[in-house]
């Protein structure tokens, strides 16, 4: 529920406002914008009469929002929400953002000399995973803290941000101590003892939708964090499971605009992930942009035939860079230049 209050609304008077829901339960949220005084009521409103409400002078007017995820819905915040990550990186903002780097940290040699390339390219968030919850119990399950050390290493050797997965609450602190944006992966998105851990940290969260889940049920999963109280959610679309067995997943680009529509929340795309596919990365990347996602998150490798997990759908070198300019020029066509 949101309560918008009249113009010249004081202090006092909108204390009291407080006040009285606190009594009966509820929290309140500011939601305000600009001079306008606006209230998010957090928590079960259905027994809340909001005709009760217009007996304070200063209440202007009442909307109940219909949907689940009140605090992730645009009804309840309208400007889209903005991320900054260090000094020099927005996500949400007036640029799109690129995340890139290897499916799995490997060794010293690899993350370097991917590194090294992409931060010459001008990208500013390297991707690695130091955990790798696989499907199987028999691949390559990550180097653990030894990854998440040498990507913090690698990171600030070339002054970028850096993202890993986490797969388990036991693990937040250690992820808090070396990267700069926590990823939840599709698998754990509906893990909701993690998720509302996540809610108790400063880092931003990185949401992936889940391998089967409607929209609604990723954007519940974002409910849970901000409503743990982090508010700093980026969602990601990253391919869902159809019946479709020739790309690794069906990547739904409709869920962006689905997702913009609803939330205020920053939503980017993982084409690697969607189709399984090097040779698709391009252009579904292209896709992705013009549509309107918030930024591309893509898995690259010096060494795509040698790499420990998903090589097969790892730019080279050489492809990314020929990817890239291709996303930097789109970009700066629609107005979002890539970052």
């Amino acid at each position: 529920m949101i309560v918008k209050m009249k113009d010249g609304t004081t202090e006092a008077s909108l204390n009291a406002f407080k006040q009285f829901l606190k009594d009966k339960g509820f929290e309140t949220k500011n939601a305000s914008s600009g001079e306008t005084i606006v209230l998010g009521i957090i928590g079960d409103t259905k027994s809340l009469d909001e005709s009760q409400l217009y007996t304070f002078d200063d209440v202007y007017d009442v909307i109940r929002i219909q949907s689940p995820f009140k605090q992730a819905s645009r009804t309840f915040k309208k400007d889209d929400t903005k991320i900054a990550i260090k000094d020099d990186i927005v996500i949400g903002g007036e640029s799109s953002v690129l995340m890139a780097g290897p499916c799995s940290v490997e060794n010293p040699e690899q993350m370097d000399t991917v590194a090294k390339f992409l931060s010459k390219k001008g990208v500013k968030i390297l991707r690695g995973g130091a955990y790798k919850p696989r499907t199987s119990p028999y691949t390559f399950q990550g180097l653990g803290l030894e990854g998440l050390k040498l990507l913090k290493e690698t990171g600030d050797r070339y002054h970028m941000a850096v993202v890993s997965e986490i797969p388990s609450v036991d693990l937040l602190e250690t992820f808090e101590q070396y990267v700069d944006i926590i990823q939840i992966g599709a698998r754990n998105m509906q893990n909701f003892h993690l998720l509302k851990a996540l809610g108790r940290t400063d880092k931003p969260i990185l949401l992936k939708r889940g391998l089967a889940s409607t929209i609604e049920e990723w954007l519940m999963s974002a409910e849970y964090i901000i409503n743990a109280g982090n508010p700093n959610v980026i969602l990601m679309e990253r391919g869902i499971r159809t019946f479709e067995p020739y790309t690794r997943n069906t990547l739904d680009l409709s869920a962006v605009l689905a997702v913009k529509e609803r939330s205020h929340l920053p939503v980017l795309v993982d084409p690697s992930h969607a189709s399984g596919k090097w040779q698709m990365i391009e252009s579904l990347s292209k896709a992705a942009l013009a549509v309107g996602a918030d930024g591309l998150m893509v898995e690259v490798h010096h060494n795509p035939q040698e790499a420990l997990s998903d090589g097969a759908q790892s730019l080279k070198l050489d492809t990314f860079e020929t990817a890239y300019d291709a996303w930097v020029s789109l970009s700066k066509t629609l107005g979002r230049p890539l970052q």
